[in-house]
Order: C-alpha cells, then sequence, then structure tokens
C-alpha cells in the first residue's frame, strides 16, 4: 500500500507527533508498505529529519502568513490556513494514496471527508483528545482510553497503551528492563522535556534539582528548541552534567538511566516499557489525561510547572524510596508490541491489500496491451512488438509451463501488472521481472508485489536483471531488498 503521513513539527507544535509517525512509519516499511509523509514548512519543522530517516517528504504550499497561537491548547493555530485549503493542498500534491495517517491537532472530520472524497482512500487518525474524525482506524494510545470514548460508527478504535507506538528497540530492551534496581551510589538522572521545549522546564528543572541531590544529569534538548544555547551553556558550566543534542538510540539511553524527569508526552510509553520511574511535569494542556492516569497507576509522581522550584527535590527523593514498586507499575503500563498489533490491523484493510494470481488465457489480450506500449519494451531485450498470435503462442506456454510462474498483480479488481519467475531446472532458483500498467507507476505496487512474490519463493534465490539506464528499476530493487552485483545484476535469497 501506498502510505502517506500528514503531520506537522514545529516551534508550537513540538516534535512527537512526527516521532509516534515515524515509529509506526518504519514498522510500515518493514511489511513492505510504501511511505512518504507530507508536510508544512514551518519554523523548527522536522523535514529533513524525516528524510535523514530514509523517507521521501512532500512539502505542502507554506502559509501566507504563521500566527502564535494563543495559548498551548490553540490547536487551530497549529494549522496556519483553513482546513479545506490544507485538504485539497494535500490532494493536489499527494496525487495518490492507498491509506492516509494523520497526526494533528487541527486535522479531523471535515479534513478527512475532503480527502477521502479525492483520493478514495483509507485514513488512519492518530489522536489523544477524543476529538471527531471520519477515519477508518482511529488510534489513541493513552492510558486507560477506551473504545466507546470515541462515539464513530463503522470506526475501528485502537484505545489505551497497549497500542503505544514505540519502536523495536524498547521491545529488544525489555528483558532487561524486568529486572530494573536502584544500584548505584549516585543515581543517573535523564532530563528529558520533548524536543521544543518552549517553556524553558528543562532549565528551570536543572536549577531546581542540581544543587540539592547527589546524582550525575544527562540533558537531551536539541538545537531546535528555543532556549537551546542557555541550556547548553548552563550544562557546560556545572560538574556531572552531561548535554545530549540527539540520540538515535533512545532505549539505551533510557536503560543507562535510573530516574527520568520528563513531560507527560509520547515518551511516558518508552519510560513506562523500560521500567524507568519518573517525575512528570506538564508543559501543555493536552497532556493532562497522561499524566492523571500515569499518577493514577502509581507510575510517576507530578509537579505542576510553577511548582518545580518548591516540590521537585520532594517528588525526586519519593521516587527513589519507592523505586521498585514504580519500576513495576511502569512495566504493567507498556509492552513494547504497540505498534505491531496497529500493523496488524492497517494491514488488514482488505480492499487496498495488493495480491497475487496465476495468469490464466482470460490475461492474454490484457498482458499483450501491456507488452506492447513503448514505455513497456524500452528496456527490454527485444525491443521489436511481437505480433499478437506470437505473443498468444508465448503466453499459452508459460501457463502451461511448471518452470514459469507468471502471476497478475491485482488491487481488489484493478489488475496493476505482472510478475514472473522462470525456476531453473533442479534448483532452488529463478529469474524474476516484473511489469507495471504505466497509469500506475510511481504507486509503490512494484515494491510491494517485490515483497508478495518473495513470500512465495522465501525459499528461492532471486535473479534480477535491470538494465543500467533503467535507473528507476534498479532503485526498485535495491528498496525491495535485492543486492546489487554489478550494473546490471541483482540478487535476493533470505538467508
Amino acid at each position: 500500500m501506498k502510505v502517506v503521513f500528514r503531520v506537522d513539527a514545529s516551534v508550537w507544535i513540538g516534535s512527537g507527533h512526527v516521532m509516534r509517525c515515524l515509529v509506526l512509519a518504519d514498522e510500515l516499511a518493514n511489511h513492505g508498505h510504501d511511505i512518504t509523509f507530507a508536510c508544512l514548512p514551518l519554523e523548527s519543522d522536522m523535514r529533513a529529519f524525516i528524510g535523514e530517516r530514509g523517507f521521501n517528504v512532500i512539502t505542502l504550499t507554506a502559509p501566507e502568513q504563521v500566527v502564535k497561537p494563543a495559548h498551548d491548547a490553540d490547536y487551530a493555530a497549529w494549522l496556519p490556513k483553513p482546513i479545506p485549503d490544507d485538504a485539497h493542498d494535500f490532494i493536489h500534491h499527494v496525487h495518490a494514496a492507498d491509506v492516509v495517517v494523520t497526526d494533528h491537532y487541527a486535522i479531523e472530520k471535515q479534513w478527512h471527508e475532503i480527502v477521502r472524497a479525492r483520493l478514495n482512500c483509507k485514513i488512519v487518525a492518530i489522536d489523544d483528545l477524543l476529538r471527531t474524525h471520519s477515519a477508518d482506524i482511529v488510534i489513541d494510545q493513552t492510558l486507560g482510553r477506551e473504545a466507546s470514548d470515541y462515539q464513530t460508527a463503522g470506526t475501528t478504535v485502537l484505545a489505551g497503551s497497549d497500542y503505544a507506538l514505540l519502536s523495536r528497540a524498547f521491545l529488544q530492551q525489555r528483558e532487561n528492563a524486568l529486572s530494573r534496581t536502584l544500584t548505584r551510589h549516585v543515581p543517573r538522572v535523564l532530563v528529558s522535556m520533548g524536543g521544543v521545549d518552549a517553556p524553558n522546564a528543562t532549565l528551570n528543572v536543572l536549577e531546581a534539582l542540581y544543587p540539592y541531590v547527589n546524582a550525575t544529569f544527562t540533558v537531551l534538548l536539541s538545537p531546535r528548541a528555543p532556549h537551546y544555547h542557555e541550556v547548553k551553556q548552563w550544562c557546560s558550566n556545572h560538574g556531572n552534567v552531561n548535554h545530549v543534542d540527539f540520540v538515535a538510540d533512545m532505549a539505551s539511553l533510557m536503560m543507562s538511566h535510573d530516574i527520568a524527569i520528563g513531560a507527560p508526552g509520547t515518551t511516558s510509553w518508552e519510560r513506562a516499557c523500560l521500567g524507568l520511574p519518573s517525575v512528570l511535569i506538564p508543559i501543555a494542556k493536552n497532556q493532562a489525561d497522561n499524566c492523571r492516569a500515569l499518577v493514577d497507576a502509581g507510575a510517576v509522581r507530578k509537579v505542576e510547572f510553577n511548582s518545580i522550584d518548591t516540590q521537585l527535590v520532594g517528588a525526586y527523593q519519593e521516587i527513589k524510596d519507592k523505586y521498585s514498586a514504580c519500576c513495576n507499575s511502569n512495566l504493567a503500563i507498556c509492552d513494547g508490541l504497540g505498534v505491531n498489533r496497529v500493523v496488524d490491523v492497517i494491514n488488514k484493510l482488505e480492499n487496498y491489500k495488493l495480491k497475487l494470481r496465476y495468469a490464466n488465457k482470460k490475461d492474454i489480450e490484457l498482458i499483450y496491451e501491456w507488452q506492447s506500449l513503448p514505455s513497456t519494451r524500452k528496456y527490454f531485450n527485444n525491443s521489436k512488438v511481437p505480433t499478437y498470435a506470437e505473443h498468444s503462442q508465448w503466453m499459452n506456454k508459460v501457463i502451461e509451463s511448471a518452470s514459469i510462474d507468471l502471476f497478475v498483480i491485482t488491487k481488489g479488481d484493478t489488475n496493476i501488472g505482472t510478475i514472473r519467475v522462470d525456476k531453473k531446472n533442479g534448483k532452488l532458483e529463478g529469474d524474476i521481472s516484473i511489469l507495471i500498467s504505466p497509469e500506475f507507476h510511481s504507486m509503490g505496487f512494484a515494491k510491494l508485489a517485490l515483497f508478495e512474490i518473495k513470500k512465495i519463493f522465501k525459499s528461492y534465490q532471486l535473479n534480477a536483471y535491470v538494465h543500467k539506464d533503467n535507473i528507476s528499476s534498479q532503485f526498485l530493487f535495491e528498496r525491495a531488498g535485492f543486492k546489487r552485483l554489478d550494473v546490471n545484476n541483482f540478487k535476493w535469497c533470505s538467508k
């Protein structure tokens, strides 16, 4: 499937929405889906970061004017253009999609209806605030959330922390976390108030805690944050404080620390999965439900932003005193399998699942039309178009052959193209070729078909000859996991 994420980051929105979308995007890509992000160009956005993660990024039309939100719950200001304008701009840039995923507090039902009607796509909405959607799937990972909290007929609601979107790295560290104990005489404290931290809670935390506790500190704050230089300078002037701009392996960083000071955003589930006790400081209204549920579960202690200087040391000491109980409460909240559960549901959107069926004699005329097109034959070894009689004779032999498997690629009732494997006698090896009808080019179908054929021939070595000038096909086989052997040849095997 071609999956497009509509998500933004900015100095006001923060980075959490993009980060959890990237987790879902990674897992969908592992299942063979074609992933694109569509984002507005905004101050402190993450378009470059998304591109560095290997995903295509469409830059939507810049707003004529960006208005500062009146308060932290002024979500309408997060989208600095009318909702219909953004929806139509998205359609103009994206052209086609099977599934559109939205993670944006200013995008809901009206936007979904416009995009669904024009693109004939499925809609997946990631939410935390019980907003109104016109979606096939709603994902709300808030602890304690119930599917019945969303009154939307015909929508599959994935509610609660069982659906927390965490990267595989957290699941891999989970077993180590089950035996977490506070054994260090000098605890290691991780201070991470989000990628932007507009109110500068990070510096408030450091000034309130550092003089009064015996600990070493790691401060995670990116250059995108408006108070980055101030915090970085403070850290450099104090011993036992290490400032980090960015870390690729957040799971390992959390496992190497004993206590966290953070905001009750999406990283709450990461800390919970690894049993990391924390003091939470809400810095946005949309974090209230998460924070309340985590406090009620006994996993965290809460300190209001305006009370950091008077309450933080006491909350930190309480975490230390009840360390084991806090660890166990966190571990019970999230098992790290949420993204697997979500992708399993998305994969069941059957109307958009690509399938392979064996070609039959009814396909002879259709495949002849495809093979006769100049754009199709451009890179064939024999560029001359055969007569229909010659093609028909060839197709009949292929259909009856035990050494050639010819499949038609379909999506629903639509025929997309063909994929063929010429098996070598006495060997678990075959030569593969693929043809996609020009009207379906650049939609991700070829890549998905290659993933499907790999499932069928999982015990085979598959070889592909791709003309060196056919750049798009060369790129296709590389993205589908085939190893380049030379300028024209590629190979894949499961071992």
